[in-house]
């Protein structure tokens, strides 16, 4: 899954890096998935997140990809902008 975040109060890049390991921090020990910055990494207020998840079962995988948006829905310091699942 690939997320696109706005963090509009974030003023440095310190300032991104700070949420963004609180949301990968959280996503890893919350869920037991593999997540990474992958893109705008120089950009103040943006962020791309590659998320994935390994399983056997489809069902449960898209179970916790959806957690997972649910999860970064309800923080108050970053907006979802866009989300793009991709199986393989």
């Amino acid at each position: 899954m690939t997320v696109t975040l706005s963090i509009p109060q974030a003023d440095s890049l310190k300032d991104k890096r700070s949420v963004l390991k609180s949301i990968k921090d959280r996503l890893r020990n919350g869920f037991n998935i593999s997540v990474a910055e992958i893109g705008d990494h120089d950009i103040w207020r943006n962020a791309v997140l590659g998320i994935a998840v390994i399983s056997q079962d489809a069902s449960y995988a898209n179970g916790v990809l959806s957690r997972v948006q649910d999860l970064i829905r309800g923080r108050s310091d970053a907006i979802l902008t866009d989300c793009q699942l991709e199986w393989l």
